[in-house]
């Protein structure tokens, strides 16, 4: 592929990802497309095989962001605790950070692809499947050093906290009131400090 037709496929990623984010894979249609690149249908299906074809591209996009910043907020210097009190920090602001992109990448695609899209609907499940590994390495190595101790093992503890995060998630955006989201990671860190804070 040359360089002049990377850069056309990546701008047209890019410029999408926000609208099938926020619209979804059967509400987005080809004008609006077309509308926010300024390209043709042809120039798009050019670079892409189909709708479905770029609306995964489009997932990946917003996704690999998400998981750049997640990693950054996992890999801080410091104890494990330190490690998840960062991570809940990231998501006391999660409404602001996902603006940008039409809102949470994993609740509206997840959601959204249920029942038309099976490819995004397993490539969302992938996601969460990541991100709960990631935060249960950060816990296995604490309790591994002895910074933490828990009740149940760390995969299990990191798929509580997570869906309990993307409830909160769900719920301030359903009702467009961001006490949810602050309210219930207030919650979380009290949590963490008491029940495996050593």
């Amino acid at each position: 592929m040359s360089k002049k037709a990377e850069r056309t496929t990546a701008y047209i990623i890019e410029t999408v990802a926000p609208i099938f984010n926020k619209f979804g894979y059967v509400g987005t249609s080809m004008s609006d497309l077309t509308e926010a690149t300024g390209l043709t249908k042809g120039a798009i299906y050019g670079n892409f095989e189909n709708k479905e074809a770029l609306a995964l591209s489009a997932f990946e996009y917003n996704r690999n962001h998400l998981l750049e910043i997640l990693d950054e907020k996992l890999n801080i210097e410091g104890s494990a605790l330190e490690k998840i009190f960062s991570l809940l920090r990231f998501y006391r602001q999660y409404d602001v950070f996902t603006l940008p992109f039409g809102g949470c990448t994993i609740l509206n695609v997840g959601v959204d692809a249920q029942n038309n899209n099976s490819l995004l609907a397993a490539a969302v499940k992938e996601t969460i499947r990541e991100i709960e590994g990631k935060i249960a390495l950060v816990l296995e190595n604490g309790v591994k050093n002895g910074e933490i101790h828990l009740p149940v093992p760390p995969l299990q503890f990191s798929k509580q906290l997570f869906t309990m995060i993307q409830g909160a998630v769900a719920m301030s955006t359903m009702t467009r009131d961001r006490k949810y989201l602050v309210n219930t990671i207030a919650y979380l860190e009290h949590l963490v400090q008491k029940e495996i804070k050593k």
